[in-house]
């Protein structure tokens, strides 16, 4: 896994962890990611200030934990949409966490936080690199991506392969496909119908 440790998009808590008390809209929080020790994963937990600071002692020290503003669910419009936008190809790909999106994870990732979907929260140093935690505006969602340290030169062959996804619905051509298309263009090319 990319991250070495379990993780999907975990999202906003609608009641503080400690007080069970529900949020309301424009109250402040804390948000915290933990390590979790039972899957080897993170947790997420939300906290209201008063619970932020009754936390008991030696309570478990937090990977992550920022302070936002508390924003009810808005409820969107059901909008059939067949293509992915960068969102839905950002979170499918961070909870399908295969080594190989890691670079386009973290492009959309940069893209959404330009087009201010996104803010970075936090970021943390770790052993093999570093992890940089992102925070959805409107959700509340949280999103973890490693920074891949993309040499500039592969930048755009990496936005190439997102306008690619994004272009074929998020799918990844197969060989088998790849050759099909190669075949179709060179018969084009000399003008061969392939009819007999």
């Amino acid at each position: 896994m990319a991250l070495n440790e379990p993780w999907s998009i975990k999202s906003r808590a609608h009641v503080c962890s400690v007080t069970e008390l529900h949020f309301v809209a424009g109250e402040s929080f804390y948000t915290a990611i933990f390590p979790d020790l039972d899957t080897g994963g993170y947790m997420r937990k939300d906290f209201s200030i008063k619970g932020w600071k009754n936390r008991r002692e030696g309570e478990q020290t937090p990977f992550s934990f920022w302070k936002s503003v508390y924003q009810p669910p808005v409820r969107e419009e059901e909008v059939e949409v067949t293509d992915e936008s960068p969102e839905d190809l950002l979170r499918r790909l961070v909870n399908e966490d295969e080594d190989h999106t890691e670079n386009v994870r973290y492009i959309l990732a940069i893209m959404l936080e330009r087009k201010r979907q996104l803010k970075e929260a936090d970021t943390q140093f770790v052993s093999d690199g570093i992890i940089r935690i992102y925070e959805h505006r409107k959700t509340g969602d949280v999103f973890i991506i490693k920074d891949p340290n993309i040499p500039l030169s592969e930048v755009e062959s990496v936005q190439q392969e997102i306008a690619d996804l994004l272009d074929s619905g998020g799918r990844r051509a197969t060989a088998e496909e790849d050759t099909s298309a190669t075949e179709a263009v060179a018969d084009s090319d000399t003008g061969d119908s392939g009819v007999i």
